[in-house]
């Protein structure tokens, strides 16, 4: 297994699709033995998505750092006895699912007291809305997301990256960890760690959320825009280039007012404190625009960049895997997977100096582990195992 800052961290990813495996995904870039359990047949993330040589690209991505293993839950008691040696357990099935398994959170606390067990659910593990089927989508619909995103007359607009599901991942892998060190490093026991699919999208929302008073009118979407600060904005420059810009604080527009042409007495009247520069914010807006309207990227970026002002251009991936920083940060990793070829991940983040996180390999063959876990983890004899393949239990 990959060395890293959670090795002998033992996790058990019983989940399927993105948000659930992408805790695992996070908990393995950093070294934990990941245990991916597919049913019979393969995860359903195996046959969606884009396809590359007949083989699913988002798998090798969600599935890095795993080891695979196929189990049949209604086949003998060997995901059950999985869990009981586990350190962390990752689920995402509706309770009736796990209940079929003998694997609901209750269920796996009495085997294991030890055990962290992560719960991914749409709407959270209680509430009267616990039971119903949803995902990342409706997560970022639900907590506001959806509402606050596009163009102030144009409808709501959804992310063209699944931003829901990704949040959900990260906030999971972030509560788990922390629950691992309470027991680990506190003397706790295990507990459930209830990641709903909506309230990490509701963090983004946090400054929206903080300055709404309830009773009043809900903030509307504001396109590239916010409220609080100008400039802000998504600016064209004239080679047709798109640069973001953003220097809302006193001390940053009186930089911008000289490069704009505005460094005058009424220009500074006007803009250059934050009550009297969101009075006339359109103005100011359209007077950072009409400039880098008239210049090329490289002398938009230059001016700004001596002047401290935060500017970039908007990369798409092409110009964001060119770009000299991102290559030499390596922020994002090419690596081989056997069907297929190279595929290109988003590195492990947060950087650690000392245990850096890695890929080590990408989503693997279904069932390309299950006998090195039963050795390894459940200490089975070449026997057991072969009378476990010849029920059925595994494959």
């Amino acid at each position: 297994m990959p060395d890293g800052a959670l090795v002998g961290l033992r996790v058990l990813d019983l989940s399927t699709l993105f948000s659930g495996p992408a805790i695992a995904a996070i908990l393995g870039d950093f070294g934990a033995d990941v245990v991916k359990v597919e049913l019979p047949g393969g995860d359903p993330l195996r046959r969606i998505g884009a396809q590359r040589n007949g083989h699913s690209v988002p798998w090798a991505l969600v599935g890095r750092n795993k080891r695979v293993i196929t189990v049949d839950p209604a086949r003998g008691d060997l995901l059950r006895r999985l869990t009981a040696v586990s350190d962390v357990v990752v689920l995402n099935q509706p309770r009736h699912v796990l209940e079929d398994w003998g694997c609901t959170p209750e269920e796996i606390e009495a085997r294991n007291a030890r055990a962290v067990v992560a719960w991914t659910t749409a709407y959270g593990a209680t509430g009267p809305y616990a039971e119903r089927p949803g995902n990342g989508t409706l997560g970022e619909a639900f907590a506001g997301f959806t509402h606050m995103t596009g163009e102030p007359s144009g409808p709501p607009v959804l992310p063209s990256a699944p931003l829901g599901d990704v949040l959900t991942g990260i906030a999971g892998a972030l509560g788990t960890l922390a629950a691992s060190y309470w027991r680990d490093a506190g003397g706790g026991t295990g507990q459930l760690v209830d990641v709903s699919m909506y309230e990490p999208v509701i963090a983004i929302l946090g400054t929206a959320l903080a300055a709404w008073v309830p009773g009043s009118e809900p903030p509307m979407r504001t396109g590239s825009r916010v409220p609080g600060g100008v400039p802000r904005n998504t600016y064209r420059t004239a080679d047709g280039r798109w640069v973001v810009l953003s220097g809302t604080t006193d001390a940053q527009v009186a930089r911008i007012l000289p490069i704009i042409g505005e460094d005058t007495e009424e220009g500074r009247a006007r803009y250059g404190r934050s009550a009297e520069r969101l009075a006339h914010g359109d103005e100011l807006d359209r007077r950072v625009a009409a400039w880098i309207a008239t210049q090329g990227s490289a002398e938009v970026l230059d001016a700004f960049d001596r002047a401290r002002i935060p500017i970039t251009l908007v990369n798409d991936l092409a110009t964001l895997w060119a770009d000299p920083h991102v290559q030499t940060r390596a922020s994002v990793t090419a690596v081989d997977d056997a069907g297929i070829g190279t595929v290109l991940v988003p590195a492990p983040v947060p950087r650690l100096s000392a245990t850096p996180g890695r890929i080590a390999w990408t989503g693997r063959a279904p069932g390309a582990d299950t006998d090195a876990v039963c050795r390894d983890w459940l200490g089975l004899t070449d026997l057991e195992i072969g009378e476990l393949r010849a029920a059925g239990a595994i494959s």
